[in-house]
């Protein structure tokens, strides 16, 4: 059976993830990818670096007290 994590020169793991997006999200990153001349992965990735310092700053579940919370 092969294994599917391979250690690239820098040590890290490449590891195969499936990773679910809404269709048009979708499309628009396959658009981006074909524009740029890059694969999907390479979109998101960047994606990822670009936006991290902004999504670690959103609260987790956690975070907020149930008295925060908005009655439905």
């Amino acid at each position: 059976m092969a294994d599917e994590t391979t250690t690239t020169r820098t040590g890290s793991d490449k590891r195969k993830q499936s990773l679910y997006f809404p269709e048009i999200m979708l499309q628009e990153i396959k658009d981006e990818a074909a524009r740029l001349d890059r694969s999907l992965s390479w979109v998101v990735q960047r994606a990822w670096k670009l936006a991290r310092s902004d999504i670690r700053k959103i609260p987790s579940v956690n975070d907020i007290d149930d008295d925060e919370t908005p009655a439905t």
